[in-house]
């Protein structure tokens, strides 16, 4: 971890932070997911430097150790892809792979559409590419549906503040790490759906935790819950949604995600190569929704033997 180096740049009057390993022309940039920032790439970026690639993941506006916008509240998708044109641009870098988890698949995939020229290939875990317009599973799951409570303006809020940064990140792990999409019950909330004695995943360290908790004191989550959840009926601005960059999608077979409706067929079936016509797509049996924290190694070896295909 000591190699890895941290810098600040300045983008749209925000310093977004920028951790950094690595050097050379091929260049990966890395976009978490929630709750993670740019610590949840911690294994990939030093394999990827390892194995020749210089690796950056930024910490979103709002996230980590960047700078929260003015109005978070107003906080688009459409910011967060700006902000990494902004950053690529700064660091004077052409040509990129995108490396998404979780909802940064959104702005990974969208970007390699507004910018075709910019982008080598692009490995989304956990969420695959979805193309725009409205999300039939937020109408077919109960109200109690995590995603349509952090929506809520003020529900979340009120149910992360009675809890510190770490308790909420530790209890988002936990539910995430789980094969069963989290839904509370009407007269619950969301952080109550885990007991305060259930242990961490075993891949997952309180060290870990702690560096998390302490990135979530600074930020808070007004911005995190802005962006991805409260943003996602944004218009992306797509007229042609179809990606042409080679792609590579890892998915754990435990992961909740795969109960969303009608995901499975999509992914299974096929569907989603329509959208993204080389797409490779791998499944690890045992994975969970962190699959890049949980088998770092099996992850690494599949990121690099991609990029290898595709320099």
């Amino acid at each position: 971890m000591e190699e890895i180096q941290h810098k600040y740049i300045t983008v749209q009057g925000l310093k977004l932070h920028v951790a950094d390993i690595g050097t050379g022309s091929n260049v990966v940039v890395f976009l978490h997911g929630f709750p993670e920032i740019w610590y949840s790439w911690r294994h990939q970026m030093i394999a990827l430097a390892h194995a020749g690639f210089r690796a950056i993941a930024p910490d979103y506006r709002g996230y980590g150790l960047s700078d929260p916008p003015p109005q978070p509240d107003k906080t688009s998708y459409r910011d967060l892809n700006s902000d990494l044109l902004g950053i690529l641009d700064s660091l004077a870098i052409p040509k990129v792979f995108l490396i998404a988890k979780d909802f940064g698949a959104r702005p990974a995939y969208t970007f390699a559409l507004l910018h075709p020229e910019r982008v080598l290939g692009v490995v989304t875990m956990g969420v695959p590419y979805m193309p725009p317009g409205p999300r039939a599973f937020e109408k077919l799951l109960p109200e109690g549906f995590y995603i349509s409570r952090w929506q809520e303006p003020g529900r979340a809020e009120a149910d992360f503040g009675r809890l510190d940064a770490k308790t909420v990140v530790r209890n988002v792990y936990i539910l995430f790490s789980k094969s069963e999409i989290p839904i509370a019950a009407e007269n619950q909330e969301i952080m109550d759906l885990v007991d305060p004695s259930t242990p961490l995943p075993p891949w997952f360290t309180e060290e870990d935790l702690a560096a998390y908790g302490a990135l979530y004191e600074k930020s808070g989550f007004q911005t995190a819950l802005q962006v991805p959840y409260r943003a996602l009926r944004e218009d992306a601005g797509i007229t042609d949604p179809i990606v042409k960059a080679p792609a590579l999608f890892i998915m754990g077979g435990k992961d909740y995600v795969n109960k969303f409706p009608g995901m499975e067929d999509y992914i299974n079936s096929g569907k989603v190569k329509q959208f993204v016509p080389n797409l490779e797509i791998v499944f690890l049996p045992e994975g969970t929704h962190f699959v890049q924290e949980q088998s770092p190694e099996v992850v690494n070896q599949l990121i690099v033997t991609f990029l290898g295909k595709h320099i």
